[in-house]
């Protein structure tokens, strides 16, 4: 199996549950680990043959930007399901974090992985 990953994109939105965070654009903090079989691509060189995680960045920006969640758990599943269906991803490792959050601590989050890892 091969991974294709995006790491510490940083986008702006409205994520909380409190009164004032959902007055205020946050930071949230996404690493993705996507399964993608890279062979074909490397073979023809052409990003038609692999996973563009430009295009998977860009829309993930555009979706997490315009949503106004209350928990970081309904923004993960949400981003997944993007990734899973729109860019037919098998499986994916997703670290949403929200920095911050906690005070003391550099950031809180959570890690989800869905859909079947290849082997």
């Amino acid at each position: 199996m091969d991974i294709i990953y995006i790491h510490e994109l940083q986008v702006e939105t409205v994520i909380g549950i409190y009164d004032w965070e959902r007055n205020v654009k946050q930071v949230v903090s996404l690493d993705l680990e996507m399964a993608a079989d890279i062979e074909k691509a490397a073979k023809t060189d052409h990003i038609d043959d692999t996973l563009n995680y430009k295009a998977v960045a860009k829309r993930l920006i555009a979706f997490i930007e315009a949503s106004e969640f209350e928990l970081l758990e309904t923004l993960a599943e949400k981003t997944a399901l993007i990734v899973l269906t729109e860019f037919e991803v098998p499986w994916l490792k997703l670290r949403l974090s929200k920095p911050g959050a906690v005070r003391g601590s550099k950031d809180t989050g959570i890690i989800i992985e869905r859909g079947v890892r290849p082997s």
